[in-house]
């Protein structure tokens, strides 16, 4: 039990590597805890009860904002909306389980064997989260590694999987070694200095080049509440607010965030879309705005039904194109099947979205072609890399008003940090209560807004061409190796056996 107490604080800890925290060197220390005590584990079934507890202190402690979604926004009951994070921390922590369980069950070899035994299982574990029931890699520690830890130079490489998987690997060297035999140690300490000199080295290649003029950009905070947003009292209030912003923003780009406009885009007033085009053409820029469009589709009984998307819609000099928004949330954006008796406990608006289609073009506005993700979609790496190499720039459109006052939107915006150095394009955030920021290529971030307050962030930025490693590759580079050590291990378990 002591062990298994220790591994659920050391999950916990590994919390302070993210942001706004930044403690990176957390990030393998925590889960140096979790390889040395699963070193020890006799059963499989303890490794198993390791790995859970590790994960639930982890995602516990990380994703407990949700509970502001739920409760405070979605009318849950607190014991409800308690009970329902609970369980879906101990779904997250099943994926570190089953890695702990696994290392129990195939480790062999020396301290590189089984230091490479862990790092691909918890590759391979991370990568499941990631794609499972739609997916879920929040927290994948490889996010905790952006600039200025010297691992962040593998993330354009391996992407953040394969950057997680060698956090592990390193942790794993560090909790295994045979520290009471100095001359053993030489070839692990080795392999660990080279792996984090070369990640250094790799953080001063350019793997992308500016392409085309700079753009001036505006992106637009709003900082609406939440709780009225939605209120029908308050939808001119909502409109008007929009409205303004835009008129008083001169760019070749401005940028409102997610959902921004609370309706239907065909039932906003008649005009309004035409007011806020006239604003950006003054100016000779375009606009880009979050709105739900809809189109006619059939129903369940072969009635005539409503498409409704979560969508960007552009408005000004260059022609109106759009975009919807393909990687949905579960319990947010669509019920997955047989959980329809969720949104009888919640109240949710627009929570019956459909998914836009996978080969949506960038926009092409301000001489730049722009990819566009919303929200919860820039999660998802190997989605984003479809844009490319087509696409200059990235931009995230967003509203995790959601969450409150929380660790959300700093965890998101790492995130976002991590989608630049992986695809070598910058990322551009508009968000609703924060944070709006800039983000270069090389993970930096060069500017961003205080959350919790409406304003607008001005910058030029220019967009790159050329491709990442990871933009070449995807997630396949890593999982073919984590799946080499894999087998290579259960050669070995065998022959040992």
């Amino acid at each position: 039990m002591r062990s298994r107490i220790l591994a659920l604080l050391a999950g916990g800890t590994s919390v302070f590597a993210f942001a706004p925290f930044g403690l990176f060197p957390l990030a393998p220390a925590a889960l140096a805890v979790l390889a040395w005590q699963l070193q020890r584990a006799e059963r499989v079934r303890e490794g198993f009860l390791l790995g859970m507890a590790w994960g639930f202190g982890a995602f516990a402690g990380g994703v407990s904002w949700l509970y502001v979604a739920l409760n405070r926004y979605g009318g849950m009951p607190m014991p409800l909306a308690v009970l329902a994070i609970a369980l879906f921390c101990a779904y997250l922590a099943l994926y570190p389980a089953l890695a702990g369980a696994l290392f129990v069950r195939l480790r062999a070899g020396g301290v590189l064997a089984r230091a490479a035994l862990f790092g691909a299982l918890w590759l391979l574990a991370e990568w499941l989260r990631g794609v499972v029931f739609t997916g879920f890699p929040w927290l994948a520690i490889g996010y905790s590694q952006t600039p200025p830890s010297p691992l962040a130079g593998f993330l354009p490489v391996i992407g953040v999987y394969g950057a997680g998987g060698l956090v592990a690997f390193l942790a794993a060297l560090a909790a295994l070694a045979p520290w009471r035999r100095p001359r053993a140690l030489l070839l692990p300490a080795a392999l660990a200095v080279v792996l984090v000199g070369g990640g250094a080295g790799l953080r001063a290649v350019a793997w992308t080049v500016p392409a085309g003029a700079p753009l001036s950009v505006a992106l637009v905070q709003t900082n609406f509440e939440q709780s009225l947003k939605w209120n029908p009292e308050h939808f001119v209030d909502v409109l008007r607010g929009n409205a303004e912003l835009v008129r008083d923003t001169a760019a070749q780009l401005v940028v409102l965030p997610e959902t921004t406009l609370p309706t239907l885009e065909d039932r906003l007033p008649e005009g309004y879309l035409d007011l806020l085009r006239g604003f950006v053409r003054e100016h000779g820029g375009d606009l880009v705005l979050g709105v739900f469009r809809s189109e006619p589709g059939a129903g369940p009984d072969g009635d005539e039904a409503r498409r409704i998307y979560n969508a960007a819609i552009s408005l000004g000099v260059a022609p109106p194109q759009t975009y919807a928004k393909q990687h949905l949330v579960p319990f947010g954006e669509y019920s997955p099947p047989l959980f329809d008796w969720f949104y009888h406990l919640v109240d949710i608006p627009m929570s019956d979205q459909t998914r836009g289609a996978p080969d949506q073009p960038p926009m092409a506005l301000g001489g730049q072609r722009i990819a566009l993700n919303i929200c919860y979609e820039d999660l998802f790496g190997a989605e984003l890399i479809r844009a490319l190499p087509q696409a200059t720039l990235m931009l995230n459109l967003s509203n995790l008003a959601w969450y409150g006052d929380s660790l959300a939107q700093p965890q998101h915006l790492q995130i976002a940090r991590v989608r630049a150095l992986e695809t070598g394009r910058p990322m551009l955030r508009s968000t609703n209560t924060g944070m709006t920021a800039v983000v270069e290529p090389d993970g930096s971030v060069t500017g961003v807004l205080p959350e919790f307050e409406r304003g607008v962030l001005h910058a030029e930025v220019r967009g790159h061409q050329g491709l990442t490693p990871y933009a070449r590759w995807g997630d396949h580079a890593a999982l073919g190796l984590a799946l080499a050590v894999l087998a290579a291990a259960a050669v070995l378990r065998r022959r040992g056996a």
